[in-house]
């Protein structure tokens, strides 16, 4: 078959064209793959995160219980002798002072009491004179012979109940001026009185049922609580190498402590219906923190653990197969750590196994940390 040469000629530019418009494609291919090459990401963006370096302390081993603070001790104010109130010299709920008088009675009946007691006491005494002074001349009689033996008898068992009859008097007088002085109703300790039983003019009953009027002494005060009897022997243990020091803080938050005090006293038998025994802590209570009928937050302080393993408490997180954390590796990647936490004193957990000092754990971020993610440390992470 004979091809024009125009044939021939359109054919060979078709054949270039061709080759032009593949170059091109080629070529607007490769750019474009280089593009999404610089696109592609390398990897996860990393986490920030906040850390803490775990540290060695002397760490407190603190028993924690709540109780009730106890006066120091407890008065009922009781009359010992009949009669009606004719003073009131306080103020309900105020402090007294020990020997300050709180009540008067009305003294009439038993001064009249005391001056006929006193005035027998003067009769019986000349009635003993009078018998000594006859037995003394009986006796002379009785060595010269003009009197018998049994005249001198009876005029020695006259003088011998003259003498009883003497000391009976003066008994009269002395219970006479007890009660004469149980009239006056005094404080027997320091403390705050409380509500007024028996008002001005009523009349008292000696050692009536009801008091006139309660006083607790609150300076220093108790703090009475129960810890299970497993911890009975380590509490005695340590309590030999010294008092046991105790602190209370206010039951609706354990913040600044309220006292600082001592272990004063172990009861002798474990409660059988708990399972816990009791004790009692002892405060100055100087500032009236503490106050009878509070109830407490106790922290009794046994002993200091030296070289404690401690961390941040908001590190640590709790996994099915336990309590972990992450720690921050040198390739800036976070590991999980499995660790056992001895106790949590604060905003420390001691750990008893699973780190060592200077390990760094991750404080914040931790929900979007998996193992071995890089991460990023900020103070400020979220």
């Amino acid at each position: 078959m004979t091809t024009s040469p125009r044939s021939l000629a359109l054919w060979v530019a078709g054949i270039a064209l061709a080759v032009v418009l593949a170059g091109t494609t080629a070529t607007h291919f490769a750019a474009d793959s280089g593009a999404n090459e610089q696109r592609r990401p390398a990897g996860p963006p990393a986490v920030p995160v906040s850390i803490a370096v775990a540290a060695e302390r002397n760490m407190p081993v603190i028993l924690r219980a709540i109780g009730n603070v106890d006066a120091f001790s407890t008065v009922a104010i009781k009359a010992r002798v009949d009669g009606q109130i004719v003073e009131v010299n306080f103020r309900q709920g105020q402090a007294v002072r020990k020997g300050e008088v709180l009540f008067r009675l009305d003294a009439r009946p038993f001064d009249a009491a005391l001056s006929q007691s006193e005035a027998n006491l003067a009769r019986d005494k000349a009635s003993r004179d009078q018998a000594r002074s006859q037995e003394r001349r009986y006796l002379e009689l009785l060595e010269k012979h003009f009197v018998s033996k049994e005249a001198y008898t009876q005029i020695r068992t006259a003088a011998e109940t003259a003498e009883a009859v003497l000391k009976a008097s003066q008994a009269a007088v002395e219970t006479a001026r007890l009660n004469l002085q149980y009239c006056t109703i005094r404080s027997p300790i320091d403390g705050y009185v409380g509500r007024i039983m028996l008002q001005l003019g009523n009349l008292v009953k000696a050692n009536d049922t009801n008091a006139l009027v309660v006083i607790n002494q609150v300076m220093p005060i108790y703090a009475t609580f129960a810890i299970p009897e497993q911890r009975l022997g380590e509490i005695r243990r340590h309590m030999a190498d010294g008092p046991l020091q105790a602190t209370v803080s206010g039951a609706d938050a354990r913040g600044t402590p309220l006292a600082s005090g001592h272990l004063v006293f172990v009861d002798n038998a474990v409660d059988v219906s708990t399972g816990t025994i009791k004790l009692r802590a002892e405060f100055e209570n100087r500032d009236l923190a503490l106050w009878p009928g509070q109830f407490v937050n106790v922290d009794l302080k046994l002993y200091d653990q030296t070289n404690a393993i401690v961390v941040p408490s908001v590190a640590v997180q709790t996994g099915p197969q336990g309590e972990f954390v992450f720690v921050l590796k040198p390739d800036a990647t976070a590991e999980v750590r499995k660790i056992a936490v001895s106790r949590t004193e604060g905003d420390l957990a001691v750990i008893a196994e699973g780190l060592v000092k200077g390990d760094r754990v991750v404080t914040r971020g931790q929900l979007r940390l998996v193992p071995g993610v890089k991460v990023v440390v900020r103070p400020d992470a979220s």
